[in-house]
């Protein structure tokens, strides 16, 4: 069945590991997981697709871990058309809405087109060796 990536899995184990689309086929390599600043669960991966070196902000709900390999429930064209904000920077509430826009995805808390309700999404998540700054 696969694990749901917010319950089975710690974010950092996700980094470096290979991304395939809905059919199998490679898109890259994590490289980053964002997290919800809200509930602190893992939202967002950024995937170094190979393509010019830019990164595509894929989902992780719904999208799995299976066979140590993230599997992103959309196809391989779709993802690398995603919108590209940058990787090392938070994610504004604006941008989010237009990943899940792109995705077809509902907006948590609310309907499509609305604005996350009192939300501020998409921070990095903490590194290996602790995160950044002070703690």
């Amino acid at each position: 069945m696969g694990g749901n990536v917010q319950t089975d899995i710690d974010p950092r184990s996700l980094i470096g590991c290979k991304a395939v689309d809905r059919n199998g086929t490679k898109i890259g390599t994590v490289d980053e997981v964002y997290l919800d600043d809200a509930t602190g669960a893992p939202e967002w991966a950024a995937v170094r697709t190979g393509l010019f070196s830019r990164d595509a902000f894929v989902p992780l709900d719904p999208s799995e871990l299976v066979d140590d390999a993230l599997r992103v429930p959309f196809e391989r064209a779709l993802i690398r058309e995603a919108p590209d904000f940058g990787v090392g920077r938070h994610l504004s509430p604006q941008q989010e809405l237009e990943l899940y826009h792109h995705y077809g995805l509902d907006v948590p808390g609310g309907r499509p087109g609305d604005p996350p309700a009192d939300h501020d999404f998409g921070r990095l998540a903490p590194d290996e060796a602790g995160g950044e700054g002070e703690g």
